[in-house]
């Protein structure tokens, strides 16, 4: 079987033969332009990373980077049902909903004494058991328990067979993060984001490179981030950062796509509309990153290193906080194991 196009490619791919999801370059402009004006703020850098995972552990000990396999393993399809109900997980005294249920809920199982983060553990707890640690505050449920606990115990079974530790077997790879998605991609079946567009094999692996990310976050949190090749990474094509790009005026839909998004159609997993949302989301945040090189260089006589992740990491959060502004742009909905 043909190996995949690579995400970048992918992308690229994509978004030259896309029909329902269009980049427009004035939108890719207005992006850069807004991050140029962030250019020496903390949240482009991999610190931002810690501002926008306030729930993991400190990144002194190895158990953050098994934390960080944890949350990855199992970060796909929060979005509720019914927009009215939500799953909720208070810690703290705050309430969080979407992604950071999840954190907040493996972070609260930690201080309960259940050991969440050692492979021995989740390798084999029962659903039961992840259902306790997932448990929500209301009587709305995490969606896909059966399907975390399944990627969860095999990633578990994964590390056992590689040192007993996320950090021991993502050391194989080397510091290369292209290596590490490869790694991770090959010996994790869940990680394998694939599908096939127009009669070609191609990938996403957008859990494979988050976990990259995320490692990354903690080691250069360490002092320890001389990872090479992070700029190999894409952003990670989601549901939630298309919603941003579309609202920047990056992405624009097609009035037929629009509309099927409004009514809640549920697009399925490699469905080509969901493919072009993915594609046309990893290609523009390609060329915006491309365009604020440009800017600086031209502007400041600087080089960028404003890579694809980093972009990520800002546009995530900045989807979050402007929720309201953005509620006329409908997320497109998938449910699937991928993201």
């Amino acid at each position: 079987m043909e190996k995949p196009l690579l995400p970048r490619e992918s992308g690229q791919f994509v978004a030259q033969q896309s029909r329902d999801v269009f980049i427009k370059d004035a939108g890719v402009q207005k992006a850069a332009e807004l991050l140029y004006s962030l250019r020496h703020s903390d949240v482009l850098t991999a610190s931002g990373w810690k501002m926008a995972n306030p729930l993991a552990p400190a990144p002194t000990s190895d158990q953050a980077l098994n934390w960080v396999f944890v949350v990855d393993t199992m970060n796909f399809s929060f979005w509720p049902e019914k927009e009215a109900g939500q799953c909720e997980v208070t810690y703290k005294g705050t309430t969080y909903t979407g992604f950071m249920t999840l954190c907040a809920a493996i972070t609260r199982a930690m201080e309960e004494g259940v050991p969440i983060t050692d492979p021995k553990y989740f390798s084999q707890m029962s659903v039961e058991e992840l259902g306790q640690v997932l448990r929500s505050d209301n009587d709305i449920v995490m969606p896909m328990i059966q399907e975390r606990h399944q990627v969860l115990t095999e990633g578990g079974r994964v590390l056992l067979e590689h040192g007993g530790s996320f950090r021991s077997f993502i050391s194989q790879a080397g510091n290369d993060a292209r290596k590490m998605v490869e790694l991770i991609v090959e010996k994790i079946p869940s990680y394998r984001d694939e599908a096939t567009y127009e009669g070609k094999r191609i990938s996403f692996y957008k859990r494979a490179q988050i976990l990259v990310a995320d490692f990354w976050g903690v080691m250069e949190a360490r002092g320890e981030g001389d990872i090479i090749n992070m700029d190999w990474l894409t952003m990670f094509a989601d549901y939630r950062v298309p919603q941003a790009l579309v609202y920047l005026g990056v992405l624009q839909y097609s009035d037929a796509l629009m509309q099927a998004l409004k009514n809640g159609e549920l697009l399925l997993s490699g469905d080509p509309r969901e493919v072009e949302i993915r594609g046309c989301s990893v290609w523009s945040v390609e060329l915006i990153k491309e365009r604020l090189h440009k800017l600086m260089k031209e502007r400041d006589g600087a080089v960028c290193n404003i890579n694809s992740a980093i972009i990520d990491f800002y546009l995530w959060p900045y989807a979050k906080q402007h929720h309201k502004e953005m509620a006329h742009i409908p997320i497109h909905h998938t449910r699937c194991i991928y993201y």
